[in-house]
């Protein structure tokens, strides 16, 4: 039992491998759903998640289609910059889906309009600011949802 990390296309490969790398350390999976902005097998990726990538709980979908008819009965959170609720406000239990978006437009509008009262968002306390980091939003998800399963 485990929280699951989803990247809905992901777009940069050093988030991807960071990410990697957080999920092995905190013990959750990794969902990628393609299309991709890089190649899966980049050595930039792997670099990232250092010599860890071998040793992840990891799934690929071809599209998000598949990712959504194959989860379809799972618990789903999802995060976005025009979530209206923050992120710990969020329930978390055993087994959740934390979703995100890639990293140039993040999750898409129909996702969004699907989901409205599972979407949250990190507060930033900068107007300067529009969004964080993929990864370090992923990092904050996760470690909020460790924090309420532990």
């Amino acid at each position: 039992m485990a929280l699951h990390i989803v990247l809905i296309e992901p777009e940069i490969h050093t988030n991807t491998g960071n990410i990697g790398r957080l999920a092995l350390a905190t013990g959750c999976n990794l969902h990628l759903v393609k299309p991709y902005g890089f190649e899966i097998s980049d050595k930039r990726l792997k670099r990232a998640g250092l010599d860890y990538w071998q040793h992840l709980n990891i799934r690929e979908y071809e599209n998000q289609k598949e990712f959504f008819e194959s989860h379809k009965e799972e618990k789903m959170l999802f995060f976005s910059s025009h979530g209206s609720k923050n992120h710990w406000d969020a329930t978390y239990t055993e087994n959740t889906f934390l979703l995100f978006g890639k990293e140039s437009s993040g999750l898409s509008n129909d996702i969004l309009e699907r989901n409205t009262r599972n979407v949250f968002k990190i507060p930033l306390y900068s107007t300067h600011v529009r969004s964080l980091n993929l990864a370090n939003a992923v990092a904050i998800t996760v470690y909020e949802g460790l924090r309420q399963l532990h």
